[in-house]
This record gives C-alpha cells, structure tokens and sequence, in this order.
C-alpha cells in the first residue's frame, strides 16, 4: 500500500515540477468501427438480431389486431340466439376478424347437436386459434439461446487469434493481443444484447398470448352456458 502511494506521490511532484497536466487522449469509436473490430462471427449475430425484431413486430400486430373484441359482441350473439335468428349470429361472427368469433361460429355451425359436442367443436377451434397466434414464436425463443452461444464462439476465437499473434510476436504487447480482445469481448457482448432482447420479447409475447386466451375461454363458456339455460330453465 505504501509503495503505491509512494508511486503516486511521485507521479504528481514530477506533475507539479514540470508545471503540465497529464494529457487526456479521449478517442471515440463509432458501432461501425466496433463492428469490424468484432470480426465475422457478428455477421450471423447480425441476421439473428434482424430476425428477433421482424418476429417480434409481426407476432405483435397479429396478437394485438387477436385482442380487439367488440365489448358488445356477446350480448348480440345472445340476442340472436335467443331470438332464434342463428343466420345474423353466423354473420357477425364472420365479420368479426377475431379467434374468438371464429370459435362462436364453430359452435352456431354445430347447434342441434349435443353440447358435448359443440364444446368439443369450440375446444378444437380454439386450439387452431392458439397455434396461428404462437406461429413463429418458437423461432424467437430459439434466438435468445442461440445469439448468446454465437457470442462465446467468438470469445474461443478471439482467444485464439491472442495465442496466434503471441507465438508469431513471441510479445505480449497490447498491441499484440488487442485485436484479439476486441473480437472476445465486442462478440460476447453483442451475442448477450440479441440474446436478451429476443428472450424478453418472447415472454411478454406468451403473456400477451396468455390474455387473448383467456378473453376466448370466457367467451366460450358464456356460449355454452346459453345453450344450456334453456335446459337449466
């Protein structure tokens, strides 16, 4: 400890005799300078993150475009299924651009049969709902695992070319090994970065999935239950 203040004693009278400052050479790297410092292994980072972002918009405006549901839909889908008027029932649905619409008409289209059957109907359509709204999604989850592993396959090269550079230097001169470095740490970096942004757009993704679920189990068991008032009654 105290050779180390000795050292920076000695450093700030030299500072103080001469009468100049230490100079602050501040250099700025740009991303693309950083890139090509990464070497080619960001090139598929790359692709993967570019793949992430599309996934994860186009999986966004399809779940969200899911989501909208006329609040009064299914006061009108009793109202016509108590009027007995199944063929206007039928038609809204149609015009409703929504899974659980969808999962309705299923259901109008099986009325007169036992409502295990619808239920069963309605269950099946759903499940087909489920898989259009999670299409792709897979594909986003695999992003997050595979960008991180792309970022240590750059670490073991960047090590590599530090061991290369030192057997043909036989120096262990930052100069020698930073080309190297940079390639470790700038690919485990932007490998880690795409791997958290497609994990954390996977999952709010499945939760966002997770309430269009629900909103059409809801609305498939209000169905049932007003087929069945009739016999309840």
């Amino acid at each position: 400890m105290s050779l180390f203040l000795q050292v920076i004693n000695s450093a700030s009278e030299a500072s103080s005799a001469t009468g100049t400052a230490a100079p602050s050479n501040e250099v700025s790297i740009s991303l693309l300078d950083m890139a090509s410092k990464g070497g080619p292994i960001l090139i598929p980072i790359a692709i993967l993150s570019v793949l992430a972002v599309y996934i994860f918009f186009e999986r966004l405006f399809v779940i969200q475009k899911a989501s909208k549901l006329d609040a009064n839909f299914m006061n009108q889908i009793k109202q016509y299924v108590n009027a007995g008027n199944i063929d206007a029932a039928r038609n809204l649905c149609r015009s409703t651009k929504n899974p659980s619409a969808r999962m309705i008409e299923k259901g109008l289209m099986r009325l007169g049969k036992p409502v295990r059957e619808i239920e069963a109907a309605i269950e099946n359509t759903g499940k087909l709902e489920v898989y259009k709204l999670e299409k792709n999604l897979g594909f986003l989850g695999t992003i997050a695992g595979i960008a991180p592993m792309f970022g240590f396959l750059g670490t073991i090269f960047g090590v590599i070319k530090i061991f290369y550079q030192i057997s043909l230097q036989n120096s262990l001169e930052i100069d020698t090994i930073s080309g190297g470095l940079y390639v470790k740490m700038i690919s485990s970096g932007t490998g880690l970065l795409v791997g958290m942004i497609a994990y954390a757009g996977y999952h709010y993704l499945v939760q966002l999935i997770d309430r269009v679920i629900n909103k059409m189990e809801i609305n498939a068991v209000d169905f049932i239950d007003l087929l069945e008032e009739p016999a309840n009654s």
